[in-house]
């Protein structure tokens, strides 16, 4: 899959695709769907996503709260496995925020891009203050030379999808149902980072995560499938994570430590990617070591029990 991130500098081999247009945050059914759409309105066209770093929402409240459900590589992950070819990851900043709904399509859907046809939801809003409408978009495109379709919003067996759902779910501890409506588990993804080493201590090595920039899920301990995107120990596992601040050891700054079953291994500086299956209990604190130790055997006892029987 190739990545173009600026509309205005095009080779024109990496034009005429037809696109699926959104943040894509999560590339929930609704957004496969979404690209399914996309796929067939012209398969003799390249299959191309269109969509903006950072997320037009952190760009205007960079001091927001974390929200995204994945960064961007994750992203650029789930959408080279649903066969995306091109994707346009345009950079979102002043020039692109200011340009009018009109003026978005002209500059960078007909010329900039050169698109052929465009998918959006039937909730897509764009150009400045996000006052262009679906209905002014397949207006442009009769005007313009491209083509347009409307996809319908998607539910699932949990409701209406959509990001926000998603994000309702996590919070909740309830994994399965935000896997319901992403079609795929919920995955957190990026490099091993260096810890304090508390676990090897424990006899727990972990591989330790930042999810800074994520919307956070539940805090506490979950039933994980572990995958090792590069290096030598590339693969796929089984484990248990927790997420959280480690409250037995004072303030800390929210992480991901997984603990991947039968592993022996360095994974400093590899990728990899963190399904979460079920969550198990909440982060607590234990009155002594050996009560965590206890506790973390009985954790990955259950883990593994859950994970054989997927």
């Amino acid at each position: 899959m190739k990545i173009v991130r600026d509309y205005q500098f095009v080779s024109p081999q990496d034009k005429g695709a037809t696109v699926a247009i959104g943040n894509f945050d999560g590339v929930h059914l609704g957004h496969q769907a979404v690209i399914a759409q996309a796929q067939t309105a012209m398969p003799d066209a390249p299959l191309g996503v269109l969509t903006f770093e950072p997320h037009p929402r952190e760009y205007f409240a960079p001091d927001a709260p974390a929200f995204r459900l994945m960064n961007a590589e994750a992203r650029a992950t789930r959408l080279n496995k649903l066969g995306v070819k091109v994707l346009y990851e345009l950079n979102f900043n002043t020039q692109l925020a200011e340009l009018t709904p009109e003026a978005f399509a002209k500059a960078v859907i007909s010329e900039g891009l050169g698109l052929r046809h465009v998918v959006v939801g039937e909730d897509f809003c764009f150009g400045k203050g996000r006052t262009g409408t679906v209905g002014d978009l397949v207006e442009f495109g009769h005007k313009l030379g491209f083509g347009v379709t409307v996809a319908e919003l998607v539910a699932s067996s949990s409701g209406a999808v959509s990001s926000t759902a998603i994000r309702t779910a996590l919070s909740d501890g309830k994994p399965r149902v935000a896997a319901d409506m992403l079609g795929h588990w919920h995955r957190i993804e990026g490099p091993v980072i260096g810890g304090e080493q508390r676990g090897r201590e424990l006899g727990y090595p972990t591989a330790n995560m930042s999810i800074d920039g994520l919307h956070p899920p539940k805090f506490g301990v979950y039933a994980v499938i572990a995958d090792v995107l590069d290096g030598p120990h590339a693969g796929s596992y089984h484990g248990a994570a927790s997420i959280g601040v480690r409250p037995m050891f004072g303030e800390n700054r929210a992480n991901l430590e997984t603990f991947i079953f039968d592993f022996s291994g360095d994974l400093y500086g590899a990728t990899i990617s963190i399904a979460l299956v079920e969550f198990l209990r909440p982060e607590l604190k234990f009155d002594s070591l050996d009560a965590l130790i206890t506790q973390m055997d009985a954790d990955c006892d259950t883990a593994r029990t859950i994970l054989l029987n997927l």
